[in-house]
């Protein structure tokens, strides 16, 4: 391939092309063109969800597609499987909200829920919640909370996972409110806690504020709640018996 093909291929921003082009089978000009273009696509698609898998910063590599949607497990009736399949939650900017004891697959289904969003076009983020109100602490003190909001304008699902294993101090839990505010009927939100609701003033310790909080996150919330033993301590047993 010659120097002048490739950078004809840069001056079109076609970043694969030059790379694939020979191995296309075509059997006519207008088949090649074509099988070329759509293979472009197909690469640049294939990058994009890359990127976004990688800015979503998972801590594990979970799908739908290994997820047990067993008898633990307890949809509303406001929506069903298929539909979280299809982020229709998403689509209508509406939260969901994961309840349940440790180990009951609430971060599984939450990360591979993300994962399918990334894998569709969507910007997602994903912290563990104590992780993401250091942060937000730092930020504030540093005199830099502003700039490390801008972070989150693009983003169109935010998963908060493990709310409720840390209680914050009510700096870190009104800058936490904040930024849940600024997604409320805009984007989306996917929380998972061990805590029923009743219990989160362990976390925001201001009642008015966890009041306030809640109403925010349920107003366009789905609750997904799951009941029984931790799917890991039963594994794990079952190994050692």
């Amino acid at each position: 391939m010659t120097e002048n093909l490739r950078n004809l291929c840069k001056q079109l921003r076609l970043a694969y092309v030059a790379d694939s082009f020979e191995d296309v089978d075509f059997s006519t000009p207008e088949a090649f063109l074509t099988n070329v273009l759509t293979q472009e696509i197909e690469m640049r698609e294939f990058a994009k969800v890359e990127r976004n898998l990688k800015k979503a910063r998972f801590l594990e590599n979970k799908s739908l597609e290994t997820y047990q949607w067993g008898s633990s497990i307890r949809l509303p009736q406001t929506v069903t499987k298929e539909q979280l399949k299809n982020l229709d939650f998403i689509k209508d900017h509406q939260n969901l909200v994961l309840i349940g004891a440790p180990g009951t697959g609430k971060t599984h289904l939450a990360s591979a829920l993300g994962r399918r969003a990334c894998e569709k076009g969507y910007e997602v983020r994903f912290y563990r919640v104590a992780q993401l109100v250091e942060e937000l602490e730092t930020a504030h003190r540093n005199g830099k909370l502003g700039t490390f909001r801008k972070k989150f304008n693009d983003i169109q699902l935010l998963i908060l996972d493990e709310m409720g294993y840390v209680p914050f101090s009510k700096e870190g839990a009104e800058i936490l409110f904040q930024l849940i505010t600024e997604f409320y009927e805009k984007k989306s939100l996917i929380v998972t806690s061990n805590l029923e609701f009743s219990q989160w003033n362990r976390i925001f310790i201001d009642s008015r504020l966890t009041a306030a909080l809640v109403d925010r996150l349920i107003h366009h919330a789905h609750v997904i709640t799951y009941s029984g033993e931790s799917y890991r301590l039963t594994h794990a047993l079952s190994r050692v018996n």
